[in-house]
């Protein structure tokens, strides 16, 4: 059965049995294969901004300049 032939049913279900569905669906998820594009365990480097003070000065700066260009 595909999800277009399930989701009018699905749409027709109460609340109460929703919730049921998507208990039973997330289990699945849990206990199936592993569908994350996450490695676990792995460590991921993301880039942030907050130690990045030096940036945030310069660009202050940068404004404060274009300020005084404009008066």
């Amino acid at each position: 059965m595909t999800l277009a032939e399930l989701l009018p049913a699905v749409k027709q279900l109460p609340a109460v049995d929703k919730l049921r569905l998507i208990r039973i669906l997330a289990e699945e998820l849990d206990t199936g294969e592993d569908i994350s594009p996450l490695v676990p365990h792995k460590v991921y480097h993301l880039f942030t901004p907050y130690p990045m003070s030096g940036a945030a000065r310069a660009l202050a700066s940068a404004m404060e300049l274009r300020e005084d260009d404009r008066d």
